[in-house]
C-alpha cells in the first residue's frame, strides 16, 4: 500500500467535509478514486490520480455490491452519515433521535457485509470514519453517539469475521474530533458553546488544534500506507493527526 497509484479507492460520502478532504488526498497520492455521494459534486483536477464521481445513496443495500463489483477497490473508506438534530433529549422525537441509526449504522452494515461477502482482494483495507462522540458521548445529538459507537463495534466484528474466514483484509475505525470546518461540527460547536455559556471561539479553543479536511485526508493516506500488522483497531483523529486507541 505504499504506492497507491494502482489501488482503486472508494470514498463513501465524498462530496463535502472530511470525506471530500479524504477523496482529494488519495487522488493527490496517485490513487484512482471513486467519490460516492448522494449529490453530484465537482473536484479540482488532481495532479496525480483520478476522481470518478458516482451519485448514489450509500444506504441503499444494492449500491455496495454494484460499486465493488464494477471498480474492484483495494481501499474502501466510509465517511457518509446524517447530520444529527442538536437538542436536549426531551426535545427529541424518536425520528430525530434515531436518524443516525437509520443512516450511519445502516451504511456501515451494508458496506462491511458486502466487503466480506465479495470478498475484497487480499491485502485490501477498510476504514470506517466514526466520530469522537462515540468515545465521549454527545448529550445534545440524540442517538448519534450510540450510532457511531455501533459503527466501531461493527468494524471490529468485520475484522473478526475476516480472520475466521482466512481473508487478508484489514478493518479499522477512525474517530475524528469535532471540527467547525464541517457542517455537522459547526452546528454541534454552536449548540455546545451555548449550553456551556461560552462563545464558539472559546469552546473550540479549548479543544486544541483544529482538524481540517486536509489533515484528515493526509492522516488516512498515511494510515492506509501503514503496514497492516501495525494497524490498530481504532484511532482518535485530531488536528495533530492520528493517535492509537487502547
Amino acid at each position: 500500500m505504499s504506492d497507491l497509484s494502482g489501488t482503486t479507492t472508494i470514498v463513501v460520502g465524498a462530496s463535502r467535509g472530511l470525506g471530500r478532504g479524504v477523496a482529494t488526498a488519495f487522488a493527490e497520492a496517485g490513487a484512482p478514486v471513486v467519490a460516492v455521494s448522494r449529490t453530484a459534486t465537482a473536484f479540482p483536477e488532481p495532479a496525480a490520480g483520478t476522481i470518478t464521481l458516482e451519485a448514489a445513496d450509500a444506504g441503499d443495500p444494492t449500491v455496495p455490491a454494484d460499486l465493488i463489483d464494477r471498480y474492484d477497490p483495494g481501499v474502501v473508506i466510509l465517511v457518509a452519515g446524517a447530520t444529527p438534530h442538536m437538542r436536549p433529549l426531551q426535545h427529541h422525537t424518536w425520528e430525530t433521535f434515531s436518524v443516525n441509526w437509520q443512516t450511519d449504522v445502516r451504511i456501515a452494515f451494508h458496506w462491511l457485509r458486502e466487503v466480506l461477502l465479495t470478498p475484497l482482494r487480499p491485502g485490501s483495507r477498510v476504514v470506517v470514519v466514526s466520530s469522537g462522540a462515540a468515545l465521549a458521548g454527545s448529550p445534545l445529538s440524540g442517538g448519534y453517539a450510540g450510532a457511531k459507537a455501533t459503527q466501531r463495534f461493527i468494524t471490529g466484528y468485520a475484522q473478526d469475521e475476516a480472520k475466521r474466514a482466512g481473508l487478508d483484509l484489514t478493518f479499522t475505525a477512525v474517530f475524528p474530533r469535532m471540527t467547525p470546518l464541517t457542517g455537522l461540527g459547526q452546528s454541534a460547536a454552536r449548540a455546545y458553546a451555548a449550553r456551556t455559556g461560552q462563545t464558539e471561539e472559546e469552546y473550540l479553543k479549548a479543544m486544541g488544534p483544529v482538524l481540517t479536511p486536509e489533515i484528515a485526508g493526509a492522516a488516512l493516506v498515511e494510515l492506509v500506507q501503514t503496514d497492516a500488522a501495525s494497524v490498530a483497531p481504532g484511532y482518535l483523529l485530531t488536528g495533530a493527526g492520528l493517535q492509537k486507541l487502547p
